[in-house]
């Protein structure tokens, strides 16, 4: 029984250490780190993805591909962007917990009845706990240009996009 109870405050714990993640920093994604990735499509056109984590909302990607999308522009030599795409799924995941029983059933581990036995298919007090995280992953597709930008209100400054958003990324700690 000790064994069980041990197991229930592992997993309380490891819920409560999901709720304290920070949100993804700007940075390059890895196989093991969400983030930005890009792919050139033609000479003056990318693609650009964010995949944040269950902490980071939906405006933190968007505002992070657009900031992309202005530093690749300038990196590029050119000085407007035109968004061709734009789209951000959300992924919300649910999960159940089983939890203490208190009343009287069949113990899960072990023989005969008992009281207070951990069940898995009851829960916590008569049923399941459950917890929900939410992530977003978004892609844009952009068009580099020169000049200025016109009256179209899918082209943007990339200087004044660097400039505006710059304040509002959070970048990675260096290690």
């Amino acid at each position: 029984m000790l064994r069980e109870a041990l197991a229930a405050a592992a997993v309380a714990t490891l819920g409560l250490a999901a709720c304290t993640t920070a949100p993804t920093p700007y940075q390059p994604a890895t196989a093991s780190a969400p983030g930005y990735s890009e792919m050139r499509i033609e000479t003056n056109r990318f693609r650009i993805s964010f995949r944040g984590n269950s902490s980071t909302s939906r405006d933190t990607v968007e505002t992070y591909m657009l900031y992309r999308a202005a530093e690749l522009t300038l990196q590029n030599g050119y000085d407007t962007f035109t968004v061709a795409h734009r789209d951000t799924d959300q992924d919300v995941r649910i999960r159940s917990y089983g939890g203490f029983y208190g009343g009287w059933g069949f113990p899960y581990y072990g023989y005969g009845w008992g009281m207070g036995m951990w069940d898995p298919y009851w829960g916590a007090w008569g049923g399941p706990s459950y917890s929900t995280s939410t992530s977003y992953d978004g892609r844009i597709e952009i068009v580099m240009g020169r000049g200025r930008p016109g009256d179209d209100p899918d082209m943007f400054d990339a200087r004044e996009v660097s400039q505006n958003l710059a304040p509002m990324v959070t970048r990675a700690q260096q290690q």
